[in-house]
């Protein structure tokens, strides 16, 4: 086999999945253009939630989030706060002590958003009753009437998953920006846009809402330490729930500033897809012989290129092509093209400001680096698994030693 046909199967190999992504985006981008505006009528009672806050070192960020929530209008004997506290300083936990919330601080040996989550169930007193679960992180913000456009979008909906719409609360650096513009793309095609053709939106890492029955029963059956917010979507839709969004709730999330943890965070969101590809693709023949439309489309989703991955190998691609072939560097072109054009039609107004042409022109060099990080995740992942392990086998054998 001569090298102009490895260059032919490597490049066929390569954008036959890209130019799939391209235009499932492409889809959802144009139908996203043809939402409307839902009418949240007014909840007739006022539900009892709970707020949970798990928060890793997240220092002063956990306080902003805290104080955010306890300066709710809604009626306060009606919530109830959780912050996981872990390793966070003695210094935090004394504030959050004082503060009229329920403090936890466990120690985990390995971290996990699903672990803090499991634990605070855990510990949840029998007697209290809640009727939905919000999740939040560390450092997000809330507007003060937060908790009641909730309730009446909890009663609106009338479904046991709601996500709300996770906004940039900074856009001081062209990484942030360039994290922000991406938060919204996603909240456009994944969310809004599928909500018009009567599809469950896609779960976000905080913000999102949870019947409290269905959330005890099914936290404790997370297993992975990143993606725990896949797991759930991927239970959701096994269970027949439909994933509903209210886009004019707003939980304000603070975005990445810089280069290596915007890479980073893409490779581990990399690992948590390939993830819930793994854990969910056995379901998709019967997702066909029973029409479950929601379940099939999340795992399309899952099967699709990583939008950052997907940009960095067009710019790859789009660059290195035109000095050995160019006329394969063509259809690349046409492709990179068609993705700018579907990303610029879901990209919210506000982000249009004086730094977008700059930024936006940037992303597909910048998101080459994202390339890099995608085994980084499933590494780092791996290693904490084994740590657990390892960690349970010690205990055992100072149990054994004990007797």
């Amino acid at each position: 086999m001569d090298f102009w046909w490895i260059l032919y199967i490597i490049d066929g190999l390569l954008f036959l999945p890209i130019a799939i992504t391209v235009l499932y985006i492409l889809a959802f981008s144009i139908i996203a253009l043809f939402k409307h505006n839902r009418e949240i009528k007014k909840a007739k009672e006022l539900n009892r939630y709970i707020v949970l806050i798990p928060s890793y070192k997240s220092g002063k960020r956990v306080l902003e989030t805290v104080n955010a929530v306890l300066g709710q209008t809604y009626n306060q004997r009606n919530f109830d706060i959780v912050v996981i506290a872990d390793h966070e300083s003695e210094m935090i936990n004394m504030r959050l002590a004082q503060m009229p919330i329920t403090l936890l601080t466990p120690n985990f040996d390995v971290s996990s958003k699903a672990k803090s989550l499991q634990y605070a169930i855990l510990n949840l007193p029998q007697f209290k009753i809640y009727d939905a679960v919000i999740i939040l992180d560390a450092g997000n913000i809330v507007d003060p009437d937060f908790l009641e456009l909730v309730n009446d979008a909890y009663d609106t909906s009338g479904s046991k998953a709601i996500q709300t719409h996770r906004v940039a609360r900074n856009r001081d650096t062209s990484i942030a920006r360039m994290d922000a513009t991406f938060e919204e793309i996603n909240n456009t095609i994944f969310r809004s846009a599928h909500l018009v053709v009567g599809l469950s939106a896609a779960l976000n890492s905080s913000g999102s809402i949870f019947n409290f029955v269905w959330f005890k029963q099914n936290i404790m059956k997370i297993r992975s330490m990143v993606g725990e917010d896949k797991e759930l979507e991927g239970m959701l839709v096994h269970d027949g729930i439909f994933i509903d969004y209210f886009e004019d709730i707003h939980v304000y999330d603070e975005k990445t500033r810089n280069i290596k943890d915007f890479n980073n965070q893409r490779g581990r969101w990399t690992y948590i897809q390939l993830h819930s590809l793994l854990n969910n693709i056995h379901f998709l023949p019967s997702g066909f012989m029973n029409s479950q439309y929601d379940q099939i489309d999340k795992i399309i989703q899952w099967m699709l290129i990583p939008r950052t991955i997907m940009m960095g190998v067009m710019a790859i691609m789009s660059m290195t092509l035109p000095f050995i072939y160019l006329t394969l560097a063509i259809k690349w072109w046409i492709a990179a093209a068609i993705v700018l054009f579907a990303f610029s039609l879901a990209t919210p107004n506000y982000l249009v400001d004086k730094h977008w042409d700059r930024d936006y022109l940037n992303a597909p060099l910048i998101t080459v680096g994202a390339i890099f990080n995608i085994f980084r995740a499933g590494r780092d992942e791996a290693g904490n698994r084994l740590d657990t392990f390892s960690h349970l086998i010690h205990k055992l054998e100072f149990k054994k030693k004990k007797k």
